[in-house]
């Protein structure tokens, strides 16, 4: 059975659900339960499944973090949940050296099932302290395992399984993929960590993309497909493992490849994609490899400086344009622009 609703809904749904199937599944973070509760992510649950499983928390990141990890050692299923990855930095201590690295200290009976949900975002003057997109932080180390849905379906599906894996879990949620509706499966449907997911075909280029960004390159590949260019897009959902073999596979279907990263460039996710792929599959490429990716300075928070930072589709236009010598691009064929750049839509009324 399918259900239309959108990612922060399906997240909530998750939520629910994982609870129900499990007494062993706890949740709670900073503000879990006030009026906003996380957009909406945590709604319900505490009236459903009391204080005792889901609970606020103090503002005290890495000693609540350490809490998690006992208590996943202990025989729970903690969910913790950051309304900004930007907060989560003063628990890196507890993941880096504790919760990544415990099972392989001390063996198999020794695994740590904690998922942090981490929410990050743009726009909106958040600038540089609310917005960063540490993806490629998290995928750097060993023992952690890193996701980013991009649609609703995937959110739930995702967030299942990062549950109910026995090791810890980074969940990255776009602020502006809450949104994000479509038809989402019920029931206990997991998406499985660490496959790609192929989400238009075509032989001219294959543009991986991840989290919201997957919005902004299926934008430009309907556009693109207006003047007869079909471009092979892939979601790559799951930062770490990464799915190489599927990417594999598409370049060599199309022997040009685009990376689009929500994340600085230097040391990103999208240059380790060029590197592996470059590195085990030379004679697939046609032409040098792209990446888009934000800018290596922190993002701005003045409206005008920001209008330059983000990657769009008429920027994955250009790109493609450029790998492919087009003489034109369908830039008319694009959705209209926002009337503010810095919001996903105008049904957007502040940060929370």
């Amino acid at each position: 059975m399918m259900r239309t609703m959108n990612a922060a809904q399906a997240i909530n749904d998750a939520l629910h659900l994982a609870m129900e199937l499990d007494p062993s599944v706890i949740c709670y973070g900073l503000g879990i339960d006030d009026p906003k509760t996380i957009f909406g992510t945590t709604a319900g649950l505490q009236e459903r499944f009391g204080a005792a499983r889901v609970f606020d928390t103090p503002t005290s990141e890495n000693a609540m973090t350490g809490v998690g990890i006992g208590a996943a050692l202990g025989g729970l299923r903690p969910v913790m949940c950051h309304q900004r990855l930007d907060f989560f930095l003063l628990a890196m201590d507890q993941l880096v050296n504790n919760a990544a690295k415990w099972r392989y200290t001390f063996g198999e009976g020794h695994s740590v099932p904690l998922t942090l949900r981490l929410i990050l975002g743009r726009g909106w003057g958040q600038g540089p302290t609310h917005s960063q997109n540490l993806q490629a932080w998290f995928a750097h180390v060993p023992g952690l395992k890193v996701v980013m849905p991009a649609s609703a379906a995937d959110a739930r599906g995702l967030l299942l399984s990062s549950i109910f894996d026995d090791d810890p879990v980074v969940f990255l949620e776009h602020r502006w993929m809450h949104s994000a509706t479509g038809e989402v499966p019920q029931g206990d449907v997991r998406v499985p960590l660490g496959k790609a997911q192929r989400l238009r075909e075509g032989d001219a280029v294959t543009i991986v993309a991840m989290s919201y960004l997957v919005a902004e390159a299926s934008h430009a590949c309907r556009a693109l497909e207006s003047m007869g260019v079909y471009c092979d897009l892939i979601d790559l959902r799951s930062i770490k493992p990464l799915d190489i073999d599927t990417l594999a596979a598409s370049l060599k279907r199309t022997g040009r490849l685009l990376v689009l990263d929500t994340g600085a460039a230097t040391g990103s996710v999208a240059g380790e994609i060029i590197a592996r792929l470059t590195m085990e599959h030379w004679s697939s490429f046609r032409c040098p490899p792209q990446r888009l990716a934000a800018p290596d300075c922190p993002e701005p928070t003045s409206y005008g400086i920001s209008r330059a930072f983000y990657t769009g589709a008429a920027d994955i236009l250009r790109s493609v344009g450029r790998m492919l010598d087009l003489p034109e691009l369908p830039l008319d064929a694009l959705p209209p622009a926002r009337p503010h750049h810095d919001v996903p839509g105008d049904w957007f009324t502040g940060p929370f």
